[in-house]
């Protein structure tokens, strides 16, 4: 999992100094000795060049015609939609069910809102998890955040590209649910969202982890001839300055609204609510 929790980024964004190595060497994770000051330069600029990863036309008619399958397959609608922000940028704060949440997302996002679209990933995703890994990084504008390492780069270079005007991804609870329910949530998306002062939207997926969960190898729309619910539920922006721009208790909310949501909606096939 990954760990994005408040002493990771206590550690990242106490200082208002934003030299990058100095904020990785407070971490406690520097280079070997051995490693010249010029070739960690070096490193740094290529990973800022590569992230987030670039996303081409292919990539886009990929995700394009996935959505196309998934509203064929699937009985897929969103609810709150309009409360997503108008205007970019902000943070997109949502669970964790399958592989493709975030383009099952970003179906929904206001128009014109996917180019600015990027998301914090897990760095396994590109050499762990085959071309559907490697798809969905490019299709979400990844940004690698080492899974059991450091996160600070990947963190820091997710605050820059939102203070450029990007939207986010970040799913808090930092890996695909084991069993559908939720786990518990770090505190990223609300650091993120306080640090670059822009809203930050609660998401929940419902439905998903019945299709595709992480156990399976692909997608199970149907059952029988019956389409599978899939079911977005978008909530109100949250602000920092609703919490006293303290991270933790913006968490803390984020959680609540989301395991209200959960226990109304978790399964779309039995629950009134989600038709």
């Amino acid at each position: 999992m990954l760990d994005l929790s408040q002493n990771h980024f206590k550690e990242v964004f106490m200082s208002e100094d934003n030299n990058i190595e100095t904020n990785i060497e407070k971490t406690g994770n520097t280079a070997p000795d051995t490693e010249s000051k010029m070739s960690r330069a070096d490193h740094h600029k290529h990973l800022d060049e590569k992230y987030p990863t670039k996303r081409g036309f292919w990539d886009v008619l990929a995700k394009d015609g996935f959505l196309l399958l998934t509203h064929i397959l699937c009985d897929m609608k969103c609810i709150g939609r309009e409360n997503f922000p108008k205007n970019n940028p902000y943070v997109v704060a949502s669970n964790h069910q399958s592989y493709p949440d975030g383009v099952l997302i970003i179906d929904y996002l206001p128009r014109g809102h996917f180019k600015w679209m990027c998301c914090l990933a897990a760095s396994d995703l590109e050499t762990n998890h085959g071309k559907l890994g490697r798809l969905i990084m490019r299709v979400g504008r990844g940004i690698a955040v080492d899974r059991y390492g450091n996160p600070v780069r990947g963190l820091i270079k997710a605050k820059k590209e939102i203070e450029k005007g990007n939207i986010c991804f970040v799913f808090p609870e930092g890996t695909r649910s084991h069993t559908g329910k939720l786990a518990e949530m770090k505190d990223g998306a609300a650091y993120l969202a306080i640090k670059a002062n822009v809203p930050m939207v609660p998401v929940y997926i419902a439905g998903a982890y019945q299709i595709w969960p992480r156990t399976s190898k692909k997608p199970h729309p149907l059952n029988g001839l019956h389409r599978r619910k899939i079911r977005i539920y978008v909530g109100e922006p949250m602000r920092g300055e609703d919490f006293d721009n303290d991270a933790h208790k913006m968490t803390e909310a984020l959680s609540n609204w989301m395991h209200r949501q959960e226990d109304l909606h978790w399964d779309p096939e039995t629950n009134f609510e989600a038709k």
